[in-house]
C-alpha cells in the first residue's frame, strides 16, 4: 500500500515553547530509564525502615521504571539465533584479519596506558553502575573499571569491523551486550567497592539479607531478582482507586464506567482499550498520577475496559473474541450515555486490537468511532525494534506452537524472559541492589503493575504474531476480523497518535507508521519520555516535554525536523484535542449505569483481582 502524508494540527496549549524549531537531541534514541523521565510514585515506608536505603532503590526504581517492557505480548528470545549471528560475526572478522589485529594493536596500547595510570576511558555520566568514589580514587578499582569498559566498547567495535547485514549486526551486538553487562566487575561481591563497604558497616548483616533475597527469589521469581517491594500496594486501596463501578461484565471483559468529578460533562463517552498482557491500571494509577483521573477532571465520561485473565479453557480466544469484546462495550457506553458514538483510547496491544476494531467497523459503514487515541502502538510492524530482532519465521512458529501446547501465554514469565533484553536495568541493576547490597526492591507503582502480570489466550497470541508475518496492517483485505476483510485505509476518523522518543519496545518511528496506516487525519506527538512513562505522564514536571505540529510527510525523521518542542504533559494538549471531539457539555448525570446496564461491583471491579 502506497504511503501517504497526513497531519492535521491542533490547538497549541497555552504553555511555555521551547526550542520552537528543535532538529537536534529529541531525535536521538537514547536509553530508557537514563534521560528526562516523569517522577516515578514510590511508597512512603519500607517495612524494614531503613531510609538510607529507601532513597536508593527509589533512584534505581526510577531508573527501571524507564526501561521496562510492560506490555509485551509478542515473542521470547531466540538464543539460537544469536548464536548463530556470533558464528558469522566471528566468521567475518577471520575473513577480515587486519581490521582484527589493528583493533588488538589498539586495545593493547590503551591498556599500557590503563596500567600506568595515563587512560582517558572514563564510563559515560549516565552510567551509574560506577558513582561510588571508589571507582575513581582507588588505583586498582579504578584499573579495573578501565580495562573492562575498554574490552566492551572493542567487542562492539569488532561487531561494527565485521560489515554485518542490519539484522545480524544487531544480534550481534546483543549478544556482546549480555556477556559484557554481566561480566561488569560491579556484579562480583569482591570488585564492588559499595558493595563491600556495605558488609562491613552491617557486620555482614547486608549479606545475609542478600543471601534471604537470593533464596526467596529462587523459590518464588524463577531464579531471577525481584524487580519491586509489593507489600505497600493493593488495588483498590492505593493502586487504581477512581471512583466508578463495573457497568458491563461477560466472560471477556468488565467495563468500568467512572464517577464524574465536575458539575458538567461532555455528551462523548471514551472508551479505554488497555493492553491484554497486563492489568488495565496502567491507566489508572495513583491518585494525581492516574490518566483515568485526569480525563475525568477534564469532563470527559471515561469508560475502561478490564480484562479477565484467562485460563486454559479460554485457549481459543482469538482477536475476533477480543474486538468482539471492545464492541460490545462502546454499545454499553454509548448507551448508557445516549450518544449515537463514541472516542476510543487504545495503548500497546489495546492499540492494534482498537485498529482491528475501526477496520471492522469501517468495512461495514458504521460511523460508531469518533475519533481513536493510539498510545504507544505498533503499527509499523516492519520498522526495526527489540521486538524485530527476534521476529523470524522459525521464530513466530516456535512461540504459537508453545503457547498452544500450553493453552496461554504466561506474561509473568514472559516478563522474566524480557528483562534479558534489558539486563543491566533490569537485572544486574536489581542482582547489585537485592543480593550484594541486601537490600529490598524498590516499591514503586508502574513496578507493581509490571510485576502484576495475566495470561494471554493462545488464539490472542498467535494472532498477535501473525500480525509480524508480512505487514497486513498496511495491505487491504490481507486480515479478515468478525468474518469481514478490512481496510485501514478506509478507517477515517481522525486520530491522536502518541509515542515516546526513547521507547524501545515500540520505537516512535514504528508508532508514527499509524499516520499513514490510516485514512483520517492524525495528530502525531513524540513524547520525550520510554513505553511505560509516555502513558504515565501526568501535568507538572518540569523535565517533560513533547513534539508535536510536523509537517505532512511520510519520513519521521523530516517530521521530526520541523516539529514544534512544547514544555509540559501531552496529556493538556490531548485534553484539548480529545474535548474538541467531545460534543457539547451538559449537567453531569447524577447516577452511574443505565436501566438496561445497572451498576454492578464498584470500581476497580473483580477480574482485577484474578490471578
Amino acid at each position: 500500500m502506497a504511503q501517504k502524508a497526513r497531519q492535521t494540527r491542533a490547538t497549541r496549549p497555552a504553555r511555555t515553547q521551547a526550542n520552537s524549531k528543535s532538529r537536534a537531541g529529541a531525535g536521538r534514541q537514547s536509553t530508557a530509564g537514563r534521560g528526562s523521565e516523569p517522577s516515578v510514585h514510590r511508597a512512603a515506608a519500607t517495612a524494614n525502615g531503613r531510609d538510607g536505603d529507601r532513597d536508593a532503590a527509589g533512584g534505581m526504581g526510577l531508573e527501571a521504571s524507564g526501561a521496562i517492557l510492560g506490555a509485551n505480548p509478542f515473542l521470547g528470545i531466540d538464543f539460537t539465533g544469536l548464536m548463530a549471528a556470533a558464528g558469522v560475526w566471528l566468521g567475518n572478522l577471520g575473513r577480515r584479519p587486519a581490521r582484527l589485529v589493528n583493533r588488538t594493536a589498539g586495545g593493547v596500547v590503551e591498556l599500557g596506558k590503563i596500567a600506568i595510570g595515563r587512560s582517558d576511558i572514563a564510563p559515560e555520566r549516565s552510567d551509574r553502575r560506577f558513582v561510588d568514589p571508589a571507582w575513581a580514587e582507588h588505583p586498582a578499582l579504578h584499573r579495573v573499571m578501565q580495562a573492562y569498559l575498554l574490552v566492551s566498547s572493542s567487542l562492539q567495535e569488532l561487531v561494527g569491523d565485521a560489515e554485518l547485514d542490519p539484522l545480524t549486526e544487531r544480534r550481534a551486538r546483543y549478544a556482546v551486550m549480555l556477556l559484557t553487562d554481566a561480566a561488569a566487575p560491579t556484579n562480583s561481591l569482591v570488585t564492588n567497592p559499595a558493595a563491600i563497604k556495605r558488609a562491613y558497616d552491617t557486620a555482614g548483616i547486608s549479606l545475609v539479607r542478600g543471601t534471604r533475597n537470593f533464596v526467596n527469589d529462587l523459590r518464588t521469581n524463577g531464579a531471577m531478582p525481584s524487580m519491586v517491594d509489593k507489600r505497600p500496594f493493593e488495588v483498590g486501596r492505593n493502586i487504581a482507586v477512581s471512583k466508578g463501578a463495573v457497568v458491563y461484565r461477560d466472560e471477556v471483559i468488565e467495563l468500568i464506567q467512572y464517577a464524574p468529578t465536575t458539575d458538567t460533562a461532555y455528551q462523548r463517552p471514551l472508551v479505554l482499550i488497555p493492553p491484554q498482557i497486563n492489568k488495565y491500571y496502567i491507566l489508572d494509577l495513583a491518585p494525581d498520577r492516574s490518566f483515568v483521573e485526569y480525563a475525568v477532571s477534564q469532563g470527559i465520561p471515561v469508560f475502561a475496559i478490564s480484562w479477565r485473565n484467562p485460563t486454559v479453557e479460554h485457549r481459543d480466544w482469538s482477536l475476533d473474541t477480543y474486538v468482539q469484546a471492545c464492541l460490545d462495550a462502546i454499545l454499553a457506553a454509548t448507551e448508557i450515555t445516549k450518544s449515537s458514538d463514541c472516542n476510543l483510547f487504545g495503548a500497546c496491544a489495546g492499540g492494534i486490537t482498537m485498529a482491528l476494531l475501526m477496520g471492522q467497523l469501517a468495512a461495514r459503514g458504521s460511523d460508531m468511532v469518533n475519533s481513536a487515541t493510539f498510545a504507544v502502538t505498533i503499527m509499523d510492524t516492519h520498522a526495526p525494534s527489540m521486538l524485530g530482532m527476534f521476529s523470524s519465521p522459525a521464530m513466530i512458529a516456535a512461540a504459537i506452537r508453545r503457547s498452544r501446547k500450553k493453552g496461554y501465554l504466561d506474561g509473568g514469565e514472559m516478563s522474566r524472559i524480557f528483562a534479558w533484553l534489558r539486563p543491566n536495568d533490569l537485572v544486574w541493576n536489581y542482582w547489585v541492589n537485592n543480593y550484594l547490597m541486601g537490600n529490598d526492591p524498590p516499591a514503586f507503582d508502574i513496578l507493581f503493575w509490571n510485576a502484576d502480570a495475566t495470561r494471554l489466550p493462545a488464539g490472542l497470541h498467535a494472532g498477535f504474531l501473525e500480525l509480524f508475518s508480512g505487514d497486513p496492517l498496511r495491505e487491504p483485505g490481507a486480515l479478515e476480523v468478525l468474518g469481514t476483510p478490512i481496510d485501514l485505509e478506509k478507517v477515517t476518523a481522525p486520530t491522536y497518535v502518541v509515542a515516546g522518543v526513547t521507547d524501545h519496545i515500540v520505537p516512535w518511528m514504528a508508532a508514527y507508521g499509524a499516520t499513514q496506516t490510516l485514512g483520517g487525519p492524525s495528530q502525531f506527538v513524540l513524547s520525550s519520555s520510554g513505553h511505560i512513562q509516555s502513558l504515565i505522564n501526568p501535568p507538572g514536571n518540569p523535565k517533560a516535554s513533547y513534539h508535536t505540529d510536523g509537517p505532512e510527510t511520510a519520513d519521521p525523521r523530516e517530521w521530526l525536523a520541523e516539529a514544534t518542542q512544547f514544555r509540559g504533559s501531552w496529556w493538556e494538549h490531548w485534553a484539548q484535542w480529545i474535548g474538541a471531539r467531545s460534543g457539547e457539555r451538559a449537567r453531569r448525570a447524577q447516577q452511574l449505569g443505565s436501566e438496561r446496564y445497572p451498576p454492578m461491583d464498584p470500581a476497580p471491579g473483580r477480574y482485577v483481582h484474578q490471578t
